[in-house]
């Protein structure tokens, strides 16, 4: 039962992020689709479908760059501070977060393509990028934190992996990227 459990809120912190991103897309997108269509009936005789989505777009585009004022900084801290207390939404919150960061944000996260020697054996490697190079809070020496996009996918896996077993690609994380969700199939 406690396996069951545990697997139920696996799947949730897999699952839980996507579809209320898709779901507030959706209902923001209905949403100003429908009363700018309402609005728009008054002066034009024709529906416009799809207008909703450019206005949507030009929406998260501006809250953006009002995001990035001086004005919105205390709100955004404050959200911060609300989410970080809050025990579930606290998990999911400052993964998204966090993640989101690593692609889009300031101080982007996957910034050094490595290629990881996973099998010595058989000299299996993989594509990945160094989020961590200082483990010393795990009392982890001589090994760095890599992760691992899966192909096809918006998940991935971190691996702890020592030094040696890397080679920094001298590519850039876009192209790595795009290499590694691609499966192969994008030329670097």
């Amino acid at each position: 039962m406690k396996k069951l459990i545990t697997y139920f809120f696996q799947g949730l912190l897999y699952i839980t992020p996507a579809a209320l991103t898709i779901y507030i897309v959706y209902i923001v997108f209905n949403l100003i689709d429908g009363v700018l269509q309402t609005y728009l009936m008054e002066y034009l005789p024709v529906r416009i479908p799809g207008l909703g989505i450019i206005i949507l777009l030009f929406i998260i585009a501006l809250l953006g760059y009002v995001g990035q004022t001086l004005l919105f900084k205390p709100l955004q801290i404050w959200i911060d501070r609300l989410m970080k207390n809050a025990p579930l939404v606290k998990v999911l919150y400052s993964s998204i977060r966090d993640l989101l960061s690593a692609f889009v944000g300031k101080e982007k996260k996957f910034d050094k393509p490595v290629l990881v020697l996973v099998n010595t054996i058989s000299n299996l490697e993989k594509v990945g990028f160094i989020t961590n190079e200082d483990l010393g809070d795990l009392t982890i020496k001589d090994k760095v934190a890599v992760y691992f996009p899966h192909s096809y996918n918006f998940s991935g896996e971190m691996f702890i992996v020592p030094r040696e077993h890397i080679t920094l690609l001298d590519i850039s994380s876009s192209e790595a990227m795009k290499f590694i969700v691609s499966g192969g199939i994008t030329k670097v």
